[in-house]
């Protein structure tokens, strides 16, 4: 008889949460008639939270290639939404921030992803909703600390 996995465990929940909150979100992007595509909106977004940030940690936090961030920002960037400026510690760097004229998109960006959330998030009062922020937070922090560890493993072991 074939092993049988659970489908209701947090790691299976949360990778298809996840999954299907970034269709939603691919879609809702793709509808509104924004200009942008999905994966440009959510660069624009990484760009917004960690204004000044080297393309290549972006790229890291997206979970994606640099090349295919390399092409999203070229885009952005053609639209005067974003620009690369000389990272002031590393001469051979890029970090990118946002232009005045990414305000508009970003909060058009910002309510669909409010309306989304609104609907996804549906049935749950304001102490259940900090309760899963507060969860998720916690998950994402112990999340970080394996990576910092893993990252130390290795550090240790080419030395």
């Amino acid at each position: 008889m074939p092993v049988r996995l659970e489908t209701d465990t947090i790691g299976m929940l949360l990778t298809d949460v996840s999954r299907l909150l970034r269709g939603a979100f691919d879609r809702r992007i793709t509808a509104s008639g924004l200009g942008v595509t999905p994966g440009e909106a959510r660069a624009l977004i990484q760009v917004a939270a960690t204004e000044g940030i080297k393309q290549a940690e972006i790229a890291i936090k997206m979970g994606i290639e640099p090349m295919t961030l390399s092409t999203y920002l070229d885009r952005l960037e053609g639209l005067g939404l974003v620009e690369r400026v000389p990272d002031p510690c590393d001469r051979r760097a890029k970090n990118v921030v946002v232009t005045d004229k990414a305000d508009t998109l970003l909060l058009d960006i910002r309510k669909e992803v409010r309306d989304l959330m609104d609907q996804v998030t549906l049935g749950l009062d304001a102490e259940g909703l900090e309760a899963l922020r507060a969860s998720l937070k916690g998950l994402r922090e112990n999340l970080h600390q394996l990576d910092r560890c893993a990252s130390s493993d290795k550090k240790s072991a080419s030395e």
